[in-house]
């Protein structure tokens, strides 16, 4: 195929992102805005199945582009069972799955849905997923918690700190297979991974469970407290969770989860923001630390991306914190459509193995 033509998918919470591309090149992106009116209706995730392909197919449709003519649709992951890094094919047993939301509902588990969908509807389409946020590289050692009944689980920004890894690996003319990383996401979520030759053996469970906290989760808390916290009677199983994911870090000191607007605040000599964006960089740093140990201190690299990278004193305390354990590389943002579209054209040009789910 000289010119392969892929859409990738990347259903969000409020929102859906699609991108077609020509090979590596972008010939139309479109975040669609969902409001709460729209999605309220629907019991559950899986529902919101129907919506939310008839508006992508439309807007496809507005923007003239012919879906008969694509030969790859690539849904974010969702989760998915536990998986190795790397793209799949959805199957019959992932698109079971991802409907019963085995894992756990979350608005990704659609875009594997979507995707299989589409692609039966055009000759020869095939319907992928790559490096769903369940991507479990973890070495046994790290699962360990410290009870028998609660074992540390891989839940993190796979798609985009992988993607990162390889874009810096190529930069130095080098193998990701090859170097030891520490990738740090710093979104909505912050995760902190320890890249192995090429396999993520530790990393924080960005979505509920621990390190540091961000503009909306609460990252780890001292378990004593937490457990006083669930048995006061001030707060439901519901809040408790909110607590931890949505309504904690910066939305729980402030109201907001807007780090931009934090990094306003701290900027125009808000102390209390500028405090606590300290203590936000400050645990990132630690979190680091922690990963250059896991990698017994031989380290190539540090990759800090995400859109809280564009936080110059953010960026700054945290380079000041780690700096001696290796050099600091910032790319800021991400950019997982691209990402999700790269697997699909690697896989279509024979250049990355393809795995069954």
């Amino acid at each position: 195929m000289n010119k392969i033509k892929i859409l990738a998918i990347n259903p969000g919470s409020t929102s859906t992102k699609i991108a077609v591309y020509h090979n590596d090149k972008s010939i139309f992106l479109k975040t669609i805005r969902h409001n709460n009116t729209d999605l309220e209706r629907f019991e559950n995730i899986s529902d919101q199945f129907e919506f939310r392909k008839d508006v992508i197919l439309k807007e496809l449709e507005h923007a003239e582009i012919k879906i008969e003519r694509l030969n790859a649709i690539v849904g974010r992951g969702g989760l998915v069972r536990p998986v190795e890094g790397g793209v799949y094919e959805v199957n019959a047993r992932m698109i079971e799955d991802l409907k019963q939301g085995y894992m756990g509902e979350h608005a990704s588990n659609l875009g594997g849905l979507i995707a299989d969908h589409i692609a039966k509807t055009i000759e020869g389409a095939r319907a992928f997923i790559a490096n769903p946020v369940v991507v479990d590289e973890m070495q046994d050692v790290a699962r360990i918690s410290g009870h028998p009944e609660i074992e540390r689980i891989s839940i993190f920004h796979a798609l985009n700190q992988k993607a990162i890894a390889h874009q810096f690996a190529k930069s130095r003319d080098a193998k990701y297979e090859d170097l030891n990383l520490i990738v740090a996401h710093l979104g909505g979520g912050i995760t902190v991974g320890a890249h192995y030759r090429g396999e993520v053996i530790d990393v924080n469970n960005g979505l509920d469970g621990s390190g540091p906290f961000s503009p909306e989760r609460a990252g780890t808390l001292p378990s004593g407290q937490l457990v006083r916290m669930c048995y006061s009677g001030k707060y439901t199983y519901n809040e408790m969770k909110r607590m931890l994911t949505g309504k904690g870090g910066l939305m729980a000191y402030f109201g907001t989860n807007s780090a931009y607007d934090i990094e306003l605040r701290a900027r125009d000599g808000d102390e209390k923001a500028k405090f606590i964006q300290d203590a936000m960089a400050y645990q990132i740093g630690k979190a680091i630390g922690e990963m250059a140990t896991v990698l017994y201190g031989e380290v190539h690299g540090i990759l800090i991306t995400g859109g809280v990278a564009n936080n110059k004193v953010l960026i700054s305390y945290i380079r000041n914190m780690v700096g001696f354990i290796a050099p600091v590389f910032v790319y800021p943002g991400e950019d997982e459509m691209l990402a999700l579209a790269m697997n699909g054209l690697l896989v279509l040009r024979g250049e990355l193995e393809l795995k069954e789910y």
